[in-house]
């Protein structure tokens, strides 16, 4: 109030201005104060003034407000002030309108004067809401409002972002429709609140989880956009940090978010489904041993989260993703968990109640799961199967009403399309495999059967109709189980026990009187020989039914019994339609006739429709799940509905069909028969040729791969040989310019030998080939000269035979002439020459000696030619044949490899040719020094000669007489 004096000024006489008139001064204020604090003052007194003059501030300052969160974006505290004002008269809580007063009271203006008139509670709240809307409506019908709130929200203060949060969460609660509308198509709008869930501060983040469950209302178009905002993966993270099903309400308000996000949203299960978050499920259910302790919160927290997992199984939704969540929650143990809790002792009934129906809806439809749940056995001693278990408490009276229907519908979801666990149920009731010392599921549904409570009677029909479902095999074996009525009496069939229950005896009418007790049979007797002519034979063949059938039909009973009219009507419609007449006196003609005369065709028909226009028909045809608000009115089953929904206009055919009609129908039907059979052959003709073609797309699957990887390899050959091609292209073209240099005088080559070479060593064979010819004269000098001092000395010998330096002279001659001749026989090579030179020697002609020796170097040079020849003729046809091996590179390098060994035998051959030569002039040096050596001993011998008195010719004298002999000679042939 001191805020508000000092706007409007203290009076200290007067009388005081109403809420109205102070409201408007502190508009005016607002409006049309300059200075920041004046206009905070008067916002922070509006606040204050927003609860008890709700309607007063909302249609004098809700303009001024709005302007302010426009213009003084800069001061966090006047927007804090006016948002808490505009969340005070748009929100509708209760509790947050309420004055300080207990009472509920509204304020009215009458006249310009408050007064405070007590209201009823319910009034106050609908005004109050009615009032909130009108607010609302008027705040967002400017959707620039909702934006600008949008925007506020990312401001970090904390006195801006709370008040905008829980502002727009009323705005959504209000007009939650209009204001989804509008964050939809706002830029970021829907991610701007997402970032609330980032908030670090609890008080935010946990009002920004309950402004994202109204935002995310019955809208799948936001609800899609906050799941792929990462919703889930921040959504599970906080349940995790707030203790899971232990934690608190933040957690509750987790998982409500959670359930709008899911709930009949096939994209957004999807998502949750494959970003594999139903793996993190798990540790949700991993309740300790000790289950004494269950707060309500934790309850509410379980109850929340098997609710989600029964959304993602849910029968609503389409058939593949209900599988693939089963197979995923079996697989990661979810299943098992839940299977523990359903075992557990000391866990609440309603947690109980909702863990059987989630495993209900796990298990339904799914092999897999049905096997497991049926290999789960109780905490007993001995232990039990826990569909046995589940059947004791279904049909036990003392338990809670609830916990039966889930314990039925545990039933049903195990037994739906498992005609393996159907056949195991059937089989308990069979007499080889009743076991005296256990109880059975069989014999507890046969004891509910024929109990005294009506609801055991019905849940235990229900059960076994299940049991036969859409199963021929299992309807025939059902008909061999005996059941043992009383001592003394022998036993009857299951089939005629039931009928005895509807038809006969005081004390079995008695019981069966209850309307759930005979619409439970009925429905079981219905189901059993629907579509087995085998059991309607069994039926019929009982005297008293058929009698009994029309006259429950043709009575005129009360409205409660008009239901059992109409199911007798279905049950005697069903024995005429799957009749095989092999009765005769229950053939379909004469039961159509019998109808016809005791109850009328149209009477039939109508009692018949009895059964779909009662009103729980029509709830129970809904959902597979029974749900039913108190046990009287739990009268039909969900699959049965659909059966009836099949039956009822094929049965009124079949009883308005004439006999003319039925045996045309009847040639109609063997015409079909056989069309059917010519179609069965075809079809298996067109599976074995699907089979076949199957075959022949592996095979052509297989050729194809095998193609692909042949085509691979033809590729990567290809691509070698255009390697190799591009090699001996460049290799070819190498040889192509060595074959030019090879046609180019000097710069030829042979085989790899360059002319260079080939010319050097001819030079060297020329020089080695003179020094050899200077050797070989100076040779045959000597020798000549040897030969004459030879026979100067044996001359010499025999004149006088006295001196014994004679004799050693001669022994030295012989020495030295034996040396001469040794190395003579060591020159092989020049030994054809050395005879010539010495028989020209002996004749005394130089001339022809050095003629020899012209005629032995040009046969030598001739030789050489004919070698060059050779290796030129070897050369071309090298080049021939690496011209015709150009398809492979193989054959080149072969030749390659031929010429390279042709070089090097050339190479070796000339390197034997330098060692012959060095050889030689070794041993011409050699021959020179004893040349030297016996020109010495010579001179010295012609000295001793001389100085014994010998005549010694010298060489000069020895030269003139040999050219004279030549002219002689010369002259000879002349003459000749």
């Amino acid at each position: 109030m001191n805020v508000i004096r000092g706007v409007i000024g203290w009076q200290a006489a007067g009388p005081q201005p109403s809420g109205a008139e102070t409201i408007q001064k502190l508009c005016d204020r607002v409006a049309s104060s300059t200075l920041l604090e004046d206009r905070r003052d008067a916002v922070r007194a509006l606040k204050s003034l927003s609860k008890k003059y709700r309607m007063e501030v909302g249609t004098q300052a809700m303009d001024h407000l709005i302007n302010v969160l426009q213009t003084d974006r800069s001061d966090s505290e006047i927007l804090g002030y006016a948002l808490d004002t505009l969340y005070n008269i748009i929100c509708n809580d209760e509790e947050e309108e309420q004055d300080e007063s207990e009472d509920a009271v509204t304020p009215i203006l009458v006249s310009g004067k408050h007064k405070n008139i007590p209201i009823p509670d319910e009034n106050a709240q609908k005004q109050a809401d009615d009032l909130g809307a009108q607010f609302t409506e008027t705040f967002i019908q400017d959707s620039e409002h909702v934006t600008l709130l949008l925007t506020l929200l990312e401001e970090f203060d904390f006195h801006v972002r709370w008040p905008g949060v829980k502002l727009l969460t009323a705005l959504l609660k209000n007009q939650g429709v209009q204001v989804q509308g509008i964050i939809l198509v706002s830029p970021m709008g829907v991610s701007r609140l997402m970032d609330l869930l980032a908030d670090s501060r609890e008080v935010i983040r946990n009002d920004g989880l309950l402004l994202l469950q109204q935002l995310t209302k019955s809208n799948a178009a936001i609800q899609k956009i906050v799941a792929f905002e990462n919703a889930f993966e921040r959504l599970l993270d906080i349940i995790t940090e707030e203790g899971s099903s232990d934690g608190g309400i933040v957690v509750e308000d987790c998982l409500l978010l959670l359930l709008n996000l899911l709930k009949n949203n096939s994209s957004n299960q999807n998502f949750f489904k494959e970003g594999s978050y139903i793996q993190r499920m798990k540790p949700w259910f991993e309740v300790g041993d000790d289950n004494s302790g269950w707060s309500a919160q934790k309850v509410t927290n379980l109850h929340l989260m098997l609710q989600l997992v029964r959304v993602m199984v849910s029968p609503v939704n389409s058939p593949g993703a209900t599988a693939s969540c089963q197979k995923s929650m079996y697989q990661c143990g979810l299943l098992q968990q839940l299977c523990t809790i359903l075992m557990a002792t000391g866990v609440p009934a309603d947690i109980l109640t909702e863990t059987i129906n989630t495993v209900s809806e796990v298990i339904r439809g799914s092999q897999v799961n049905q096997d497991y749940f049926a290999s789960v056995n109780a905490p007993s001693n001995p232990p039990r199967p826990a569909i046995v278990v589940l059947l004791m408490s279904m049909v036990n009276e003392r338990q809670p009403f609830v916990l039966r229907c889930a314990v039925l519908y545990c039933f049903q979801c195990f037994l739906y399309k498992n005609q393996k666990g159907q056949s195991e149920i059937v089989a308990t009731l069979l007499p080889s495999t009743i076991d005296a010392n256990s109880i059975s599921a069989g014999q507890l549904l046969c004891g509910g059967l024929f109990s005294a409570d009506s609801l055991s009677n019905w849940c235990a029909a229900v059960a076994l109709a299940h049991a036969l479902q859409d199963n021929l095999t299992q309807k025939e074996q059902l008909l061999r189980v005996q059941l043992a009525t009383s001592l003394g009496k022998p036993p009857v069939s299951l089939l005629q026990q039931c009928t005895n229950i509807l038809s006969q005896g005081d004390k079995i009418v008695r019981r069966g009187s209850k309307v759930q007790t005979r619409v439970g049979l009925l429905m079981l007797l219905c189901t059993w020989i629907n579509n087995c002519p085998i059991a309607v034979t069994h039926f019929l063949h009982n005297q008293e039914n058929v009698p009994f059938l029309t006259a429950q039909i043709s009575e005129n009973l009360g409205e409660d019994e008009r239901l059992v009219q109409g199911l007798c009507a279905l049950l005697l419609g069903i024995c005429i339609y799957y009749n095989d007449n092999s009765l005769e006196n229950y053939t379909k003609e004469k039961l159509k006739q019998l109808i016809e005369k005791r109850i009328g065709k149209e009477n039939f028909v109508e009692k018949l429709g009895f059964i779909t226009k009662h009103e729980l028909y029509s709830r129970a045809a809904q959902k597979p799940q029974p749900v039913f608000p108190s046990p009287e009115q739990m009268l039909f089953d969900h699959e049965f509905t659909k059966l009836v929904k099949e039956l009822e206009g094929m049965i009124t055919k079949a009883v308005h069909k004439s006999s003319e009609e039925e045996k045309k129908e009847e040639e109609v039907k063997k015409t079909l028969e056989q069309h059917d059979n010519i179609v069965t052959q075809y079809k298996e003709l067109i599976r074995e040729q699907d089979a076949q073609i199957q075959q022949l797309k592996e095979q052509v699957s297989s050729m194809s791969s095998q193609n692909e990887q042949m085509q691979t390899t033809l590729t990567q050959q290809l691509s070698q040989i255009q390697q190799h091609k591009d090699q001996y292209n460049i290799l070819k073209l190498k040889l192509g310019k060595e074959n030019q240099s090879n046609s180019q005088g000097d710069g030829s080559q042979i085989n790899g030998l360059q002319t260079e070479e080939l010319t050097q060593l001819r030079e060297e064979v020329e020089e080695l080939r003179k020094q050899h010819s200077l050797l070989q004269t100076q040779l045959s000098e000597k020798d000549t000269l040897i030969n004459t001092l030879r026979s100067e000395t044996m001359q010499a010998v025999e004149g006088s035979a006295e001196g014994s330096d004679n004799t050693e002279l001669l022994k030295e001659l012989e020495a030295l002439r034996s040396q001469i001749q040794s190395q003579s026989a060591e020159i092989n090579q020049m030994k054809a020459e050395r005879q010539e030179l010495l028989r020209r020697a002996e004749a005394g002609s130089s001339d022809a000696v050095s003629g020899s020796d012209g005629s032995l170097d040009a046969a030598k040079m001739a030789e050489l030619d004919s070698r060059l020849a050779a290796q030129t003729a070897e050369t071309e046809r090298l080049k021939e044949e690496a011209k015709s091996s150009s398809e492979t590179r193989a054959d080149l390098e072969q030749q390659l490899a031929s010429a390279t060994s042709t070089v090097a035998i050339l190479q070796t051959e000339k390197s034997k040719l330098q060692t012959e030569v060095q050889e030689s002039k070794k041993e011409q040096d050699d021959l020179l020094m004893l040349l030297a050596d016996q020109d010495q001993k010579i001179h010295s011998l012609k000295q001793r000669l001389k100085d014994l008195g010998e005549t010694v010719d010298d060489e000069d004298d020895l030269d003139a007489r040999d050219q004279t002999d030549d002219d002689d000679e010369e002259d000879d042939e002349d003459e000749d």
